[in-house]
């Protein structure tokens, strides 16, 4: 959604790439800090997660982004 690369997330959230890599291939759970700045930094980039409200859980840009 954001088009960030690996990279860029890696940057943004102040983890390493290999984090960034294992996180999306499955290899591994990130430890909860490491998870909670991934979450935080695409947020700071738009990214609004939203809650299961019988709709299903999702993300979603936020407004004006």
């Amino acid at each position: 959604m954001l088009g960030w690369s690996q990279d860029e997330l890696a940057k943004a959230a102040k983890v390493s790439r290999a984090t960034v890599v294992d996180f999306e291939r499955g290899a591994r759970v990130p430890h909860p800090n490491n998870l909670a700045a991934l979450l935080a930094a695409l947020e700071a980039g738009g990214i609004e997660f939203v809650a299961a409200n019988g709709g299903g859980a999702g993300v979603r840009l936020t407004k004006g982004r």
